[in-house]
């Protein structure tokens, strides 16, 4: 007794029917899963590029903080260069001024010797300390030493030591002018080395 075929296909047609969709149900679950698949690996590439960008942003904050660090480093280095340079120009310039009002004495008296030679002095001897006392004029001009000695001006406490005050000579002179220097004063550059002593008008 033959079995009834209920598909009206030939066996062989329908075994092939049958594989056919058998395949395709196949290809359709791996569709899935290869979506699946995909949708976790993207889950995870972004989880992945989030962690290296937050990284990347750290580690642009570490290097400004270093390179804050760096520049400040370099201007606290630069100020204290330049701190130091005026430090030290300022010990040179203490000490020159030092060595100089020690020196001043001397030389004070060597103008008085030159203003008071006796008569009978020896010509050689009073030439002899002419040019020392002109060898020590140009020392001193060459370290930048200028000599307070000017009459006719204003008397001006900065540089001038008022020792005597007389009446003005004439009715042109105003008070408080320098009249006659009695100690000539010297400064180096904006510094007083030592005061004029001088008489000024009433």
């Amino acid at each position: 007794m033959n079995t009834e075929n209920k598909t009206g296909l030939e066996p062989e047609q329908e075994q092939q029917q049958t594989s056919a969709e058998a395949t395709e149900t196949l290809a359709q679950e791996a569709d899935t899963a290869g979506a699946d698949h995909s949708e976790e690996m993207t889950s995870e590439d972004s989880d992945e590029v989030s962690a290296l960008q937050a990284e990347v942003e750290q580690l642009k904050a570490q290097l400004a903080q270093k390179e804050d660090q760096i520049l400040r480093k370099i201007a606290e280095f630069d100020n204290m260069k330049r701190r130091t340079q005026r430090e030290r120009i300022q010990l040179f310039d203490d000490a020159k001024m030092k060595a100089v009002a020690d020196l001043l004495p001397v030389y004070d008296d060597l103008g008085r010797s030159l203003q008071n030679v006796p008569e009978d002095t020896n010509a050689a001897f009073a030439d002899g300390v002419k040019m020392v006392h002109n060898k020590f004029s140009s020392v001193l001009e060459k370290m930048g030493v200028e000599p307070i000695d000017e009459t006719g001006i204003p008397f001006n406490v900065e540089l001038h030591d008022a020792l005597m005050r007389q009446p003005a000579p004439d009715e042109n002179t105003e008070s408080n002018t320098v009249l006659q220097v009695l100690e000539t004063g010297y400064k180096l550059g904006e510094k007083v080395i030592r005061h004029a002593k001088v008489i000024v008008s009433q």
